[in-house]
């Protein structure tokens, strides 16, 4: 998907947490709004808004990615003989134990 200037709009703002004076009154963090599917990503780890405007781009650029990816159906298995085996004999040990309970010879 090739990304136009149009389809993004940019906000700069203020970063919070650790930095300093530059980082408290400059606003260097970025947000990405993809206008048509509405995602939203942001940077803000860098006190460069270069770097966090490119950060944030390859963000964007990889959820964008992952959002066209076609989902493969999952095609239905049966389960094995050998499963199939075990799960009938489970199932008679457990009747015999019911079928022998509370019984008493008087």
């Amino acid at each position: 998907m090739i990304l136009t200037p149009h389809d993004i709009r940019i906000d700069f703002f203020r970063a919070s947490g650790p930095g300093g004076q530059h980082r408290n009154k400059s606003e260097t963090a970025v947000r990405l709004t993809h206008l048509p599917t509405g995602i939203v990503v942001t940077a803000t780890e860098s006190r460069s808004r270069h770097l966090n405007l490119k950060h944030a781009f390859a963000r964007l650029e990889a959820k964008l990615t992952a959002r066209n990816r076609p989902v493969i159906p999952r095609v239905p298995t049966r389960p094995g003989k050998g499963a199939v085996e075990r799960r009938l004999e489970q199932k008679r040990r457990l009747s015999e134990r019911k079928q022998n309970r509370g019984h008493f010879d008087e």
